[in-house]
């Protein structure tokens, strides 16, 4: 793998992944609904959910998703001469939404998110991924086209 994705990816991911947690804590600061919590709920995950972490510790995990995410991203744009190139915008809009979409459901998983039927916190949820989504594929994009 070149340095170049993991250099990228990573300074990506880390923008990105602060964007989006900052974005989801104002939205449930200010309406209530738990989508930040969700964010950073690891509630599903076997053995890790039988700790309690500190809210940075939650945010790092998050970070680490992000990083690893928008590494991935890259290089797919990079190696890409079809879709993923033509759409560099749109490509990591989409994965994001699905991204959001399969992951809205682990909310079943605790008692501290949003109900998995609360269509408010769904609404955030996917808007929060659909905009991360939208800034990741356009500083991949701008990113790549200035390393030329």
């Amino acid at each position: 793998m070149k340095t170049t994705y993991i250099v990228q990816g990573t300074w990506i991911g880390i923008v990105t992944g602060i964007f989006l947690a900052a974005f989801l804590k104002s939205v449930q600061s200010l309406t209530g609904h738990k989508v930040y919590t969700l964010l950073l709920n690891v509630d599903y995950i076997p053995i890790i959910k039988e700790y309690a972490f500190p809210e940075v510790i939650e945010v790092f995990f998050h970070l680490i998703v992000s990083v690893v995410l928008c590494i991935i991203l890259a290089m797919l744009y990079d190696k890409s001469s079809g879709f993923i190139r033509n759409h560099a915008i749109m490509f990591p809009f989409l994965v994001n939404v699905a991204i959001g979409l399969v992951l809205y459901p682990t909310t079943s998983f605790s008692d501290r998110t949003p109900n998995v039927t609360n269509m408010v916190s769904l609404f955030w949820w996917i808007a929060g991924h659909a905009v991360y989504g939208f800034i990741v594929g356009f500083l991949i994009s701008r990113k790549s086209k200035s390393m030329k």
